[in-house]
């Protein structure tokens, strides 16, 4: 097995994506500082509002689930970059949502994404890894997790500052 390889450029693949650890590890944190404006919103009780918030766990499962056999037929790097897409639209639908189903959908795209991330992420990275060091980069989705969970609780801390 050949062991020349560009550090650099595995570093930054890796890192890249590990970006759907840190927008799952977002994701996760920074809804639970909007709970109140939801109810508020959504005019729900907190069954709806549970719902609301959790409803992105539907869709993890299910882009959990798929994530491996797309990325088989299509390839990891198209399916990827699908997830990413998800991401994207997600965040925008939910933040123009007009009502709780809405919402809820948007959220279940987020999961989706969330969820084939999961899947993704790592199996990428160990593809592209050399097998030195495959073990540290592979860690780097859960770092991102972390490290999403951390900026959103910041986010959540400065906007609630200033909100009062």
């Amino acid at each position: 097995m050949a062991t020349n390889y560009n550090l650099s450029r595995v570093i930054l693949l890796s890192t890249a994506a590990a970006l759907g650890g840190f927008l799952f590890g977002f994701d996760s944190g920074v809804i639970n500082g909007t709970v109140d404006a939801l109810q508020l919103a959504f005019d729900s009780d907190s069954a709806g509002t549970g719902f609301n918030v959790a409803s992105v766990l539907l869709g993890s499962m299910v882009g959990a689930f798929f994530a491996g056999t797309l990325a088989d037929k299509f390839g990891r790097k198209p399916v990827m970059i699908a997830t990413a897409l998800a991401f994207i639209f997600s965040a925008w639908g939910s933040g123009i949502s007009n009502g709780s189903l809405e919402f809820i959908i948007y959220r279940i795209i987020g999961g989706m994404a969330m969820g084939a991330a999961s899947i993704l992420a790592p199996a990428y990275i160990s593809e592209i890894a050399p097998s030195k060091i495959r073990g540290r980069l592979a860690t780097l989705q859960q770092l991102m997790i972390v490290i999403g969970l951390f900026m959103a609780f910041l986010s959540n801390y400065w906007l609630a500052g200033l909100s009062g």
